[in-house]
């Protein structure tokens, strides 16, 4: 619960900066993705890595408390969540997924630290004199008794870690739409196919793999092959700066028009008074000329 709630926090933070206004949906968004998580990611526990101990004590699947969440499920059913919403609320829903993606990974390493003291999610013993020795209340022991593992679930928890900051710096730079999100699953992808061999938690092959490789196989795969391809929108800043800089140039031109119309007008009223001048000079001549042919002025 507590990663749940840091990733909202932090997708909040992020989509304020953003500027486009979806910060607004995120409690909402958190709430129902985070509670399809949840369901999801015990019903995938139980069906596809501890089955032959739920089909005998069907009752005790509601018991989250007790351990047993896939992170594959919990990302399965809150992107249909996630999906849903977005599509409801008139939501671009691959520009939404980019920014949320930092959020999402930070949140699973908090979740690997509920694992640590939880005692699941565990690797295997290490055979030597070196690992994490778990209390004898947790299932690690249960399973492995007071022999070393592997710290799978705090290495995962950090190479979280990782895949946040290189989110956060791919953000930074141009991208297409959507990519963002997919290099998200294509990294945790890669992370937990390798990961896989350290733990020791469950031992469900599917041709020499575990279930866990086998999806992070297939997420890789339709990541990398169905990433979008149109350009990105820009975000909530960018689109602002674009109009204030396209006020700013039409400011800058109605100046310019304005200042060529005083001018212009300026030298209209000069050409005015010259011409009004060099006719009451000519005007002036012509009388004086006169004047000096009259008979009387003689």
């Amino acid at each position: 619960m507590l990663g749940i709630v840091s990733a909202g926090i932090t997708a909040y933070y992020i989509m304020k900066r953003d500027g486009r206004g979806w910060h607004v949906h995120i409690f909402d968004f958190t709430m129902y993705c985070g509670l399809s998580g949840i369901v999801g990611g015990r019903l995938w526990d139980v069906f596809f890595f501890d089955w032959a101990y739920y089909h005998n004590h069907l009752t005790e699947i509601p018991y989250v408390w007790q351990g047993g969440m896939a992170i594959q499920g919990g990302l399965l059913f809150g992107a249909v969540a996630g999906i849903l919403y977005t599509k409801y609320h008139h939501i671009d829903t691959w520009a939404f997924a980019d920014l949320l993606a930092p959020s999402i990974i930070l949140g699973q390493s908090i979740g690997r630290m509920a694992n640590l003291m939880n005692g699941d999610a565990f690797g295997h013993p290490t055979g030597g004199d070196f690992g994490i020795v778990y209390p004898d209340t947790t299932l690690a022991y249960h399973t492995y008794g007071n022999q070393p593992l592997w710290p799978a679930e705090v290495w995962e928890g950090q190479i979280d870690v990782l895949v946040f900051v290189a989110l956060l710096l791919y953000s930074c730079f141009p991208h297409k739409k959507g990519q963002v999100f997919c290099l998200y699953v294509m990294l945790y992808a890669v992370e937990r196919f390798f990961l896989e061999f350290l733990r020791g938690d469950y031992v469900n092959l599917t041709l020499g793999l575990k279930s866990a490789q086998m999806t992070s196989i297939i997420a890789f795969a339709i990541a990398l092959i169905g990433r979008p391809k149109s350009l990105s929108s820009p975000s909530g800043a960018d689109q602002r700066k674009a109009q204030d800089g396209c006020w700013n140039g039409q400011q800058r031109l109605a100046a310019r028009l304005n200042l060529c119309t005083r001018k212009r007008g300026c030298c209209i009223k000069q050409k005015h008074v010259l011409n009004a001048t060099a006719s009451f000079d000519l005007w002036d001549s012509h009388k004086r000329d006169a004047l000096w042919a009259s008979p009387t002025s003689r």
